[in-house]
């Protein structure tokens, strides 16, 4: 699919992001606005707004993609496992539960939901999976975050930076939809080819692709949102 974002936009857009974010000043419209470098590392995302789209009527859309840049390196993994996946997680220093961990949490519906909040994103061995709804009801499913399974034979650290590097786009009933492209410390290709690749899975996914796309903006966690597409 062709892309249809403007590279010399995109260029500047970017630039001028990573500019504010490192305290620089800007040009937005006719002014000039002075950034601000925080003290941690802001997360770039793009706010895409669809049109011509009922959610309603229209075919609800979900897929996933995996960028080739991770563009939030410090989201929390916990690692639901067997014994061998746990001291491999410990290995690796990411955080791990054991089948005895989840039996005293005793499905206690506001332990569960501390937990899915504690945690970005969950993996588990596949003799666990299947016993996740037994040992913690229906809460990680409602948090949206299920675990992803870990297969016996498959390296845990490229799993992780797998799930990592993946951004989801899902329908819902509005008609706004934000995702994770990079990070103020990446480098400005990878964040413009991670925007590229975002724009495009996203186009694909629609019933007349670019032309249900109305707007693209693109922003740092604190910084003012640039538009990139019209």
């Amino acid at each position: 699919m062709s892309n249809k974002l403007n590279s010399a936009l995109l260029e500047k857009c970017v630039s001028d992001v990573l500019a504010f974010a490192n305290g620089e000043t800007v040009t937005r419209g006719s002014e000039e606005v002075k950034g601000k470098k925080r003290n941690f590392t802001e997360t770039i995302e793009i706010q895409i707004t669809l049109k011509n789209y009922d959610p309603q009527r229209d075919k609800r859309f979900s897929g996933t993609f995996r960028l080739p840049t991770i563009p939030r390196p410090n989201i929390k993994c916990c690692m639901l496992g067997n014994a061998a996946h746990c001291e491999q997680a410990d290995r690796i220093g990411i955080d791990h539960m054991s089948v005895d961990d989840l039996k005293k949490l005793n499905k206690n519906k506001k332990l569960v939901k501390k937990l899915a909040k504690k945690y970005d994103f969950f993996l588990a061995s596949d003799n666990m999976i299947k016993q996740i709804p037994r040992l913690l009801g229906p809460g990680l499913t409602k948090a949206g975050k299920f675990p992803t399974l870990l297969a016996g034979g498959e390296d845990m650290q490229e799993k992780v930076d797998e799930v990592k590097s993946t951004i989801k786009f899902q329908m819902k009933k509005v008609m706004c939809l934000n995702v994770a492209v990079g990070n103020v410390a990446m480098e400005k290709q990878e964040i413009i080819v991670n925007t590229q690749l975002a724009s495009n899975f996203l186009a694909s996914l629609l019933k007349k692709q670019w032309q249900n796309i109305g707007q693209i903006y693109i922003k740092s966690t604190m910084g003012p949102s640039q538009q990139i597409y019209f």
